[in-house]
């Protein structure tokens, strides 16, 4: 299939049911201008069975102002929610996936780095039933080689340590059941992985290849520091690894000190020469002194994620929230007032 929204493939069977398609925007507004366009063309694909829920998360620009002006000249039906303030592109998706009213829920960046032709046949798959859960993964990228060189390091972490099954090249953009929306809206986790959360779930899954575009306007927000917390949050969230790592260190250290140990004393009343070594000492503390340091911190993490979960602070706010709707509800545009989850 050739990319971009007006390939002609139409959502297959008779009474389709809706798509909640959700679009977290975070600094995107030179990508409006492609965008509304987009997702219009991709709202005559479904035959208006099909709402976007535009998540603003505290967004410095006028997205929010351009979205509320032009949206509706576009869609037919689409929520414009804004949060309180920057939680995350993760969680600013798990805010759409509370609002959306579809029976199916996809996930679009604004940039279009991902072709919205992926959304028409994640919607095909769950809607025959071939998967609970689709993943669009890149079979190929127009990025940097920097780009390229630090996302092939982050996902090939990913895969290692965090979830095995995820494809080499990654996963950023998703569709699934009601099903499994609500699945996910019932783990009360603060701080997670919603990519890792979906392997976590199980459910059947299918993967669909596409070529990640080259960004057109503006700059990526997701940098290497950002990248960076992530993979740490995914690894302090899903695996044990660290301590586990830790602990093999200090069993390793233990052995070789019982061992140089038992040399030095022996040496010292066996020969009765004394026996030099201050810099392997003090290397030893140094080294061990750190490895402690290290332990707490690493020990830390897991505490302060669990007090994260314990306290049980919402994972985003919402503001307010803006519906115009023809058809699916039957309602004027609405302002929806503070929420929390």
């Amino acid at each position: 299939m050739s990319a971009g929204a007006d390939s002609g493939e139409r959502p297959r069977g008779g009474e389709a049911g809706v798509l909640s398609l959700i679009v977290p925007i975070y600094k995107s507004e030179a990508n409006l201008e492609r965008l509304l366009p987009e997702l219009a063309r991709l709202d005559n694909q479904f035959h208006h069975e099909f709402e976007v829920v535009f998540v603003v998360d505290g967004s410095p620009d006028n997205s929010l102002e351009i979205l509320r002006q032009r949206a509706q000249t576009f869609l037919q039906h689409c929520q414009i929610a804004c949060l309180t303030r920057n939680f995350g592109s993760f969680n600013a998706i798990l805010a759409g996936l509370e609002l959306g009213r579809g029976e199916y829920f996809a996930v679009l960046a604004a940039d279009l780095q991902e072709p919205p032709h992926l959304i028409l046949e994640f919607y095909n798959a769950l809607r025959r039933g071939d998967a609970d859960i689709v993943f669009g993964y890149r079979s190929k990228r127009s990025d940097p080689w920097v780009s390229e060189i630090t996302a092939s390091l982050f996902w090939g972490i990913y895969r290692r340590f965090v979830v095995k099954d995820i494809p080499r090249g990654g996963v950023d953009i998703f569709g699934c059941t009601r099903r499994v929306r609500d699945r996910v809206l019932s783990l009360p986790e603060f701080n997670s992985s919603l990519i890792a959360l979906l392997f976590w779930l199980g459910f059947r899954r299918r993967y669909i290849g596409y070529e990640r575009q080259p960004r057109r306007e503006g700059s990526s927000t997701w940098t290497i520091a950002k990248k960076l917390r992530y993979c740490l949050d995914s690894i302090f969230g899903f695996t044990d690894l660290p301590i586990r790592i830790l602990l093999a260190i200090g069993g390793m250290g233990t052995a070789i000190a019982i061992v140089l140990g038992t040399v030095i004393v022996v040496s010292r009343f066996t020969s009765g020469v004394p026996v030099r070594g201050y810099t392997a000492l003090a290397l030893m503390v140094l080294f061990f002194g750190s490895l402690m340091t290290l332990g707490m911190g690493i020990v830390g993490q897991y505490v302060w994620l669990n007090l994260q979960n314990v306290r049980g602070r919402p994972n985003y706010l919402i503001d307010s929230n803006t519906v115009w709707d023809s058809t699916i509800l039957e309602r004027e545009p609405v302002e929806v007032g503070l929420n929390a989850h």
